[in-house]
Protein backbone atom coordinates (compact mmCIF):
# COMPACT_ATOMS: atom_id res chain seq x y z
CA UNK A 1 0.00 0.00 0.00
CA UNK A 2 1.35 3.58 -1.04
CA UNK A 3 2.11 5.65 1.72
CA UNK A 4 1.29 9.65 2.04
CA UNK A 5 4.11 11.22 3.36
CA UNK A 6 4.78 15.01 5.07
CA UNK A 7 6.14 17.05 7.50
CA UNK A 8 5.81 19.34 9.93
CA UNK A 9 6.95 20.84 13.40
CA UNK A 10 4.86 19.14 15.57
CA UNK A 11 2.39 16.73 15.42
CA UNK A 12 0.03 15.93 18.68
CA UNK A 13 -1.94 13.13 19.52
CA UNK A 14 -4.98 13.41 21.01
CA UNK A 15 -7.55 16.23 20.28
CA UNK A 16 -9.07 16.82 23.84
CA UNK A 17 -8.72 20.10 26.28
CA UNK A 18 -4.38 19.09 26.28
CA UNK A 19 -4.57 18.76 22.79
CA UNK A 20 -6.55 21.32 21.33
CA UNK A 21 -5.22 23.72 23.80
CA UNK A 22 -1.44 23.05 22.81
CA UNK A 23 -2.24 23.41 19.09
CA UNK A 24 -4.12 26.61 19.47
CA UNK A 25 -1.31 27.95 21.62
CA UNK A 26 1.33 26.77 18.76
CA UNK A 27 -1.10 27.82 15.70
CA UNK A 28 -1.43 31.48 17.15
CA UNK A 29 2.61 31.30 17.27
CA UNK A 30 2.86 30.67 13.67
CA UNK A 31 4.17 27.08 14.36
CA UNK A 32 3.30 24.49 11.97
CA UNK A 33 1.77 21.40 13.61
CA UNK A 34 -1.10 18.78 13.49
CA UNK A 35 -3.66 16.76 15.75
CA UNK A 36 -4.43 12.90 15.37
CA UNK A 37 -7.58 12.53 17.05
CA UNK A 38 -8.55 8.25 16.86
CA UNK A 39 -12.57 9.00 17.51
CA UNK A 40 -14.93 10.95 15.23
CA UNK A 41 -15.63 14.93 15.56
CA UNK A 42 -19.14 13.42 17.18
CA UNK A 43 -17.76 11.28 19.89
CA UNK A 44 -15.46 14.15 20.94
CA UNK A 45 -17.59 16.57 21.32
CA UNK A 46 -19.87 14.93 23.07
CA UNK A 47 -17.61 12.88 25.62
CA UNK A 48 -19.22 13.87 28.76
CA UNK A 49 -15.99 14.48 30.93
CA UNK A 50 -16.10 16.58 34.34
CA UNK A 51 -15.91 20.26 33.56
CA UNK A 52 -13.86 22.87 35.88
CA UNK A 53 -11.01 25.46 35.47
CA UNK A 54 -9.02 27.21 37.99
CA UNK A 55 -8.46 30.97 37.81
CA UNK A 56 -4.87 30.26 36.60
CA UNK A 57 -6.21 28.06 33.78
CA UNK A 58 -8.93 30.78 32.95
CA UNK A 59 -6.44 33.93 32.95
CA UNK A 60 -3.90 31.69 30.88
CA UNK A 61 -6.76 31.47 28.15
CA UNK A 62 -7.61 35.09 28.35
CA UNK A 63 -3.95 35.77 28.09
CA UNK A 64 -4.23 33.58 24.65
CA UNK A 65 -6.87 35.52 23.23
CA UNK A 66 -9.20 32.66 23.32
CA UNK A 67 -11.42 33.50 26.45
CA UNK A 68 -14.30 33.07 24.47
CA UNK A 69 -14.06 29.18 24.52
CA UNK A 70 -14.94 29.69 27.98
CA UNK A 71 -17.18 32.62 28.01
CA UNK A 72 -19.34 30.30 25.99
CA UNK A 73 -19.02 27.20 27.88
CA UNK A 74 -18.87 28.36 31.42
CA UNK A 75 -21.96 27.92 33.78
CA UNK A 76 -23.09 31.41 34.87
CA UNK A 77 -23.53 32.11 38.93
CA UNK A 78 -26.67 33.58 39.47
CA UNK A 79 -27.83 37.36 39.55
CA UNK A 80 -28.30 37.23 43.20
CA UNK A 81 -24.91 36.68 45.04
CA UNK A 82 -27.01 34.51 48.20
CA UNK A 83 -27.58 32.27 45.52
CA UNK A 84 -24.63 31.97 43.76
CA UNK A 85 -23.26 30.17 46.98
CA UNK A 86 -21.76 26.98 46.64
CA UNK A 87 -23.61 25.01 50.05
CA UNK A 88 -21.37 22.50 51.74
CA UNK A 89 -23.40 20.66 53.84
CA UNK A 90 -22.06 19.22 56.93
CA UNK A 91 -24.96 16.25 58.22
CA UNK A 92 -26.96 18.21 57.36
CA UNK A 93 -26.01 21.75 58.18
CA UNK A 94 -25.60 23.92 55.74
CA UNK A 95 -22.08 25.70 55.94
CA UNK A 96 -20.39 27.79 52.85
CA UNK A 97 -17.13 27.43 51.72
CA UNK A 98 -14.12 30.03 52.49
CA UNK A 99 -13.72 31.21 48.41
CA UNK A 100 -10.50 31.79 47.79
CA UNK A 101 -8.22 35.34 46.32
CA UNK A 102 -7.79 34.24 42.74
CA UNK A 103 -5.09 37.81 43.10
CA UNK A 104 -7.13 39.45 39.63
CA UNK A 105 -10.37 40.67 40.30
CA UNK A 106 -11.40 40.20 36.79
CA UNK A 107 -10.90 36.75 36.85
CA UNK A 108 -12.26 33.52 38.70
CA UNK A 109 -12.09 30.03 38.78
CA UNK A 110 -15.64 28.63 36.51
CA UNK A 111 -17.97 25.61 35.98
CA UNK A 112 -17.03 24.51 32.27
CA UNK A 113 -18.66 21.24 30.76
CA UNK A 114 -15.94 19.58 29.38
CA UNK A 115 -17.68 18.41 25.95
CA UNK A 116 -18.68 22.33 25.45
CA UNK A 117 -15.02 23.74 25.91
CA UNK A 118 -13.87 20.96 23.64
CA UNK A 119 -16.84 21.66 21.31
CA UNK A 120 -15.21 25.16 21.35
CA UNK A 121 -11.65 24.59 21.16
CA UNK A 122 -12.05 22.95 17.98
CA UNK A 123 -14.23 25.62 16.28
CA UNK A 124 -11.19 28.08 17.00
CA UNK A 125 -9.00 25.56 16.14
CA UNK A 126 -10.22 25.36 12.91
CA UNK A 127 -11.06 28.39 12.23
CA UNK A 128 -7.55 29.52 13.01
CA UNK A 129 -6.83 26.73 10.04
CA UNK A 130 -5.80 24.05 12.29
CA UNK A 131 -4.99 20.96 11.14
CA UNK A 132 -7.21 18.30 12.79
CA UNK A 133 -7.10 14.99 11.55
CA UNK A 134 -10.19 12.99 13.23
CA UNK A 135 -10.98 9.28 13.05
CA UNK A 136 -7.09 8.45 12.36
CA UNK A 137 -6.44 4.86 13.63
CA UNK A 138 -3.37 2.81 14.08
CA UNK A 139 -1.29 5.45 15.23
CA UNK A 140 2.18 4.47 15.45
CA UNK A 141 5.02 6.67 16.78
CA UNK A 142 8.97 5.96 15.72
CA UNK A 143 11.70 6.60 16.46
CA UNK A 144 11.05 9.77 19.09
CA UNK A 145 14.37 8.80 20.74
CA UNK A 146 15.94 10.43 17.67
CA UNK A 147 15.90 14.16 16.09
CA UNK A 148 13.05 13.47 13.83
CA UNK A 149 10.31 11.56 14.69
CA UNK A 150 7.83 9.57 12.87
CA UNK A 151 4.20 8.91 13.07
CA UNK A 152 2.61 6.59 10.99
CA UNK A 153 -1.61 6.25 10.96
CA UNK A 154 -4.45 5.31 8.92
CA UNK A 155 -6.77 8.30 7.72
CA UNK A 156 -10.84 7.29 7.50
CA UNK A 157 -10.28 5.46 4.33
CA UNK A 158 -7.55 3.53 5.30
CA UNK A 159 -5.22 4.75 3.42
CA UNK A 160 -1.44 4.60 5.22
CA UNK A 161 -0.21 7.94 5.94
CA UNK A 162 3.26 9.08 7.27
CA UNK A 163 4.03 12.42 9.56
CA UNK A 164 7.82 13.39 9.67
CA UNK A 165 8.21 15.83 12.75
CA UNK A 166 10.40 17.33 14.84
CA UNK A 167 8.35 17.08 18.19
CA UNK A 168 5.87 15.09 19.12
CA UNK A 169 2.98 15.87 21.85
CA UNK A 170 1.09 12.77 23.96
CA UNK A 171 -1.90 14.21 24.83
CA UNK A 172 -4.33 11.14 24.59
CA UNK A 173 -5.20 10.39 27.89
CA UNK A 174 -4.51 7.78 30.56
CA UNK A 175 -4.94 4.80 28.17
CA UNK A 176 -3.55 6.24 25.51
CA UNK A 177 -0.84 5.02 23.21
CA UNK A 178 1.71 7.98 23.39
CA UNK A 179 3.00 6.82 26.73
CA UNK A 180 3.77 3.70 25.40
CA UNK A 181 6.63 4.84 23.13
CA UNK A 182 9.06 5.11 26.49
CA UNK A 183 10.43 2.06 27.38
CA UNK A 184 9.43 0.83 31.12
CA UNK A 185 12.97 0.73 32.55
CA UNK A 186 12.89 5.09 31.61
CA UNK A 187 9.21 5.36 32.71
CA UNK A 188 8.33 5.45 36.32
CA UNK A 189 4.78 5.18 37.58
CA UNK A 190 3.47 6.33 41.46
CA UNK A 191 0.55 5.98 42.40
CA UNK A 192 -1.85 6.42 45.94
CA UNK A 193 -5.26 4.57 46.37
CA UNK A 194 -7.43 6.44 48.57
CA UNK A 195 -9.17 3.51 49.22
CA UNK A 196 -12.74 4.28 48.72
CA UNK A 197 -14.79 5.19 44.99
CA UNK A 198 -17.10 7.41 43.48
CA UNK A 199 -20.38 6.08 42.31
CA UNK A 200 -20.60 8.54 38.94
CA UNK A 201 -24.45 9.08 38.09
CA UNK A 202 -25.20 11.48 35.04
CA UNK A 203 -28.50 12.40 35.89
CA UNK A 204 -30.95 14.31 33.12
CA UNK A 205 -31.74 16.91 36.24
CA UNK A 206 -30.27 20.92 36.53
CA UNK A 207 -28.46 20.99 39.46
CA UNK A 208 -29.68 24.33 41.42
CA UNK A 209 -26.99 25.77 43.04
CA UNK A 210 -24.34 24.57 40.47
CA UNK A 211 -22.79 22.75 43.13
CA UNK A 212 -23.85 21.21 46.62
CA UNK A 213 -21.17 18.86 48.41
CA UNK A 214 -22.07 16.55 51.71
CA UNK A 215 -19.98 15.90 54.20
CA UNK A 216 -22.27 12.67 56.07
CA UNK A 217 -21.43 9.77 58.21
CA UNK A 218 -22.44 7.40 55.25
CA UNK A 219 -19.84 8.98 53.10
CA UNK A 220 -19.30 11.94 50.70
CA UNK A 221 -21.82 13.27 48.01
CA UNK A 222 -22.39 15.69 45.83
CA UNK A 223 -24.21 17.32 42.88
CA UNK A 224 -22.40 19.14 40.27
CA UNK A 225 -23.86 20.88 37.31
CA UNK A 226 -23.45 19.27 33.91
CA UNK A 227 -24.97 21.88 32.02
CA UNK A 228 -28.68 23.64 32.05
CA UNK A 229 -30.50 20.09 31.36
CA UNK A 230 -27.69 17.99 33.01
CA UNK A 231 -25.70 17.30 36.61
CA UNK A 232 -23.01 14.84 37.85
CA UNK A 233 -24.14 13.01 41.13
CA UNK A 234 -21.40 11.43 43.43
CA UNK A 235 -21.76 9.26 45.96
CA UNK A 236 -18.73 7.70 48.26
CA UNK A 237 -18.82 3.89 48.41
CA UNK A 238 -16.38 1.01 48.72
CA UNK A 239 -13.77 0.00 45.31
CA UNK A 240 -16.11 -3.26 45.73
CA UNK A 241 -19.06 -1.95 44.98
CA UNK A 242 -21.14 -2.31 41.46
CA UNK A 243 -22.93 -0.24 39.69
CA UNK A 244 -25.56 -3.53 39.81
CA UNK A 245 -26.13 -2.29 43.77
CA UNK A 246 -26.96 0.89 43.02
CA UNK A 247 -30.58 1.01 41.61
CA UNK A 248 -31.87 4.54 40.77
CA UNK A 249 -34.85 4.74 43.44
CA UNK A 250 -31.36 3.39 46.04
CA UNK A 251 -29.24 6.66 44.45
CA UNK A 252 -31.83 9.28 44.90
CA UNK A 253 -33.10 7.91 48.66
CA UNK A 254 -29.16 7.81 49.41
CA UNK A 255 -28.20 11.34 47.77
CA UNK A 256 -31.22 12.58 50.19
CA UNK A 257 -29.94 10.88 53.31
CA UNK A 258 -26.28 12.71 53.04
CA UNK A 259 -27.82 16.28 51.72
CA UNK A 260 -30.28 15.78 54.57
CA UNK A 261 -33.28 17.22 52.99
CA UNK A 262 -35.57 15.89 50.12
CA UNK A 263 -34.76 16.17 46.25
CA UNK A 264 -37.41 18.45 45.18
CA UNK A 265 -36.17 17.66 41.42
CA UNK A 266 -35.18 14.08 39.90
CA UNK A 267 -35.09 12.82 36.83
CA UNK A 268 -33.67 10.11 34.34
CA UNK A 269 -30.07 8.64 35.14
CA UNK A 270 -28.11 8.36 32.04
CA UNK A 271 -25.12 6.32 33.46
CA UNK A 272 -23.65 4.83 36.37
CA UNK A 273 -19.81 3.89 36.82
CA UNK A 274 -17.41 3.47 40.04
CA UNK A 275 -14.82 5.07 40.13
CA UNK A 276 -11.66 4.70 42.35
CA UNK A 277 -10.20 7.62 44.06
CA UNK A 278 -6.32 7.66 43.23
CA UNK A 279 -3.68 9.62 42.39
CA UNK A 280 -1.02 9.06 39.52
CA UNK A 281 1.99 10.59 38.24
CA UNK A 282 4.55 9.27 35.17
CA UNK A 283 8.34 10.42 35.24
CA UNK A 284 9.69 11.65 33.32
CA UNK A 285 7.11 13.57 31.38
CA UNK A 286 9.45 13.49 28.31
CA UNK A 287 11.92 11.02 26.20
CA UNK A 288 13.82 12.18 23.09
CA UNK A 289 11.23 13.95 21.15
CA UNK A 290 8.57 13.11 22.70
CA UNK A 291 6.33 14.94 25.55
CA UNK A 292 3.57 13.65 27.68
CA UNK A 293 0.87 16.25 28.54
CA UNK A 294 -2.60 16.23 30.56
CA UNK A 295 -3.89 13.13 31.50
CA UNK A 296 -1.14 10.86 29.59
CA UNK A 297 1.07 11.99 32.42
CA UNK A 298 -0.73 12.42 35.55
CA UNK A 299 -4.43 11.29 37.09
CA UNK A 300 -5.40 13.91 40.06
CA UNK A 301 -8.24 12.92 42.24
CA UNK A 302 -11.33 13.81 41.06
CA UNK A 303 -12.19 15.83 44.51
CA UNK A 304 -9.94 18.82 43.10
CA UNK A 305 -11.34 19.11 39.88
CA UNK A 306 -7.96 20.35 38.54
CA UNK A 307 -7.73 18.24 35.73
CA UNK A 308 -8.72 20.37 33.22
CA UNK A 309 -6.60 23.03 34.90
CA UNK A 310 -3.16 20.62 35.01
CA UNK A 311 -3.30 20.13 31.38
CA UNK A 312 -3.91 23.54 30.37
CA UNK A 313 -0.89 23.82 32.61
CA UNK A 314 1.12 21.25 30.93
CA UNK A 315 0.11 22.80 27.57
CA UNK A 316 0.93 26.28 28.18
CA UNK A 317 4.91 24.90 29.38
CA UNK A 318 5.18 22.75 26.25
CA UNK A 319 3.96 25.35 23.79
CA UNK A 320 6.81 28.30 25.24
CA UNK A 321 9.21 25.69 25.34
CA UNK A 322 8.45 24.87 21.56
CA UNK A 323 7.89 28.69 20.22
CA UNK A 324 11.45 28.90 21.96
CA UNK A 325 13.38 25.93 19.98
CA UNK A 326 11.28 26.91 16.57
CA UNK A 327 12.32 30.72 16.65
CA UNK A 328 15.44 30.40 18.83
CA UNK A 329 16.75 27.46 17.69
CA UNK A 330 16.58 26.97 21.95
CA UNK A 331 16.20 23.66 23.59
CA UNK A 332 16.76 24.86 27.45
CA UNK A 333 12.88 24.86 27.59
CA UNK A 334 11.94 21.79 26.39
CA UNK A 335 14.72 20.45 28.63
CA UNK A 336 13.38 21.40 31.73
CA UNK A 337 9.78 20.44 30.66
CA UNK A 338 9.52 17.33 32.51
CA UNK A 339 10.94 19.02 35.69
CA UNK A 340 8.75 21.96 35.49
CA UNK A 341 6.00 20.41 34.65
CA UNK A 342 6.47 17.74 37.82
CA UNK A 343 7.20 20.51 40.31
CA UNK A 344 3.38 22.17 39.35
CA UNK A 345 1.72 18.75 39.51
CA UNK A 346 3.35 17.54 42.57
CA UNK A 347 2.11 20.46 44.08
CA UNK A 348 -1.49 19.91 42.28
CA UNK A 349 -1.43 16.62 43.83
CA UNK A 350 -0.34 17.18 47.59
CA UNK A 351 -3.03 19.59 47.78
CA UNK A 352 -5.41 17.18 46.41
CA UNK A 353 -4.80 14.37 48.32
CA UNK A 354 -5.46 16.76 51.55
CA UNK A 355 -8.86 18.03 50.33
CA UNK A 356 -9.64 14.50 49.33
CA UNK A 357 -8.87 13.38 52.62
CA UNK A 358 -10.20 15.60 54.38
CA UNK A 359 -13.93 16.11 52.63
CA UNK A 360 -13.67 11.57 52.60
CA UNK A 361 -12.54 10.90 55.97
CA UNK A 362 -14.48 13.40 57.91
CA UNK A 363 -17.67 11.35 57.03
CA UNK A 364 -17.92 7.45 57.41
CA UNK A 365 -14.96 6.69 60.08
CA UNK A 366 -15.29 2.92 58.47
CA UNK A 367 -12.76 3.90 55.98
CA UNK A 368 -9.81 5.83 58.29
CA UNK A 369 -10.88 5.57 61.29
CA UNK A 370 -12.03 7.73 64.57
CA UNK A 371 -9.27 9.46 65.05
CA UNK A 372 -8.48 10.37 61.30
CA UNK A 373 -12.43 11.40 61.07
CA UNK A 374 -12.04 13.93 64.18
CA UNK A 375 -8.47 15.17 62.30
CA UNK A 376 -10.51 15.67 59.10
CA UNK A 377 -13.34 17.50 60.69
CA UNK A 378 -10.90 19.71 61.98
CA UNK A 379 -9.40 20.25 58.59
CA UNK A 380 -12.61 21.09 57.45
CA UNK A 381 -13.46 23.50 59.59
CA UNK A 382 -10.34 25.51 57.72
CA UNK A 383 -12.60 25.06 54.19
CA UNK A 384 -16.19 26.12 55.80
CA UNK A 385 -16.96 29.92 56.94
CA UNK A 386 -17.78 30.25 60.35
CA UNK A 387 -21.72 28.76 61.28
CA UNK A 388 -23.99 31.82 61.49
CA UNK A 389 -25.87 33.08 64.42
CA UNK A 390 -28.81 33.83 62.49
CA UNK A 391 -31.44 31.12 63.14
CA UNK A 392 -31.37 29.01 59.76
Amino acid sequence: MTQESEKTAVVIVGGGVAGLALGTFLLRSGIQCTILEKRSRQYVENRQRAGSLDAGGMRMLRQWGIEEVVEQAAESPHDDPAESEMPLLVDGEKRLWKMGESGDDEVSSAFCPQQVLVRNLIAVFLRDGGDLRFESEDICLEGVDIARPVVRYRDPTGSARVIDCAIVAGSDGYHGLSRTAIPDDVLRCDTHEFGYAWLTILAEVPADPLATMAVHTRGFAAQITRGPKASRLYLQCPVTDSVEQWSDERIWAELETRFGYPIEVKGPIVSKQVVPLRGVVFSPMSYGRLYLVGDAAHLISPMSAEGMSLALHDAEVLARAVIAYVDKDDTSLLEEYSDTCLDHVWQRQAAAVWLTETMHDSGDPSYAGEFRRQIARANLETLAQPRSTEPS
